[in-house]
């Protein structure tokens, strides 16, 4: 069995053992669609948009794989669906990536209906968390203080919500111990949890 294979292996039994965790369907769908299963991988991604559907960059996954399963209408929706949640929120680069995506297969894209940008409400509310999955929208909330004394905790505090941190600490890290059976004293034990918290929170890049 390869790499890939024991990995997609892994997230199908998180995405089996815990049908409403979002990771694991998302991570699942990426799995199924580098390895080309691209008809499971649509349905990872179907689950995870039930879950989230929020999440801007799942839909351009999404319709990704459903042009390489050959279904360009069903593409198009999607994408253009996922245009609209993505130009709604402020992501830019999922946004752009299906704007592309569309103009290539020869579709017009949807009118912006983003609203003119105005200052945040008073007492903390409207923090425009960066992670594609946040929930919270004009309610989110800014973290009182950096999680870390490093870049990286200056990254989390100037681009996440306190929701979405809090959900990866209290939820989601959890799971992907338990799940993936972590060993955070080792360097390969950290570095994949490292590696699913920037997926998780969406700062890869």
């Amino acid at each position: 069995m390869t790499d890939l294979e024991n990995r997609i292996a892994q997230f199908r039994k998180m995405a089996s053992d815990d049908p409403d965790n979002e990771l694991g369907h998302y991570r699942l769908g990426q799995l199924l669609m580098e390895n080309k299963q691209f008809d499971q991988a649509v349905e990872s991604f179907k689950r995870t948009l039930e879950l989230s559907p929020q999440f801007s960059k799942v839909f351009q996954l999404l319709g990704k794989t459903l042009l390489e399963s050959g279904k360009k209408e069903e593409a198009a929706t999607v994408l253009k669906k996922g245009w609209g949640v993505a130009d709604e929120r402020g992501d830019k680069l999922p946004r752009d990536e299906m704007g592309k995506m569309l103009v290539e297969m020869g579709e017009s894209l949807p009118e912006s209906k983003r609203p003119a940008q105005t200052a945040a409400p008073a007492g903390g509310g409207g923090f425009p968390c960066k992670r594609p999955g946040c929930q919270q929208g004009s309610s989110a909330r800014k973290l009182p203080a950096p999680p870390f004394k490093d870049e990286f905790g200056s990254k989390v505090f100037e681009n996440i919500c306190a929701d979405c941190w809090t959900d990866w600490l209290r939820n989601y890290s959890i799971k992907v111990i338990n799940e993936m059976r972590l060993d955070l004293s080792t360097e390969r034990g950290q570095a994949e949890y490292d590696r699913h918290m920037l997926e998780f929170l969406g700062l890869e890049n």
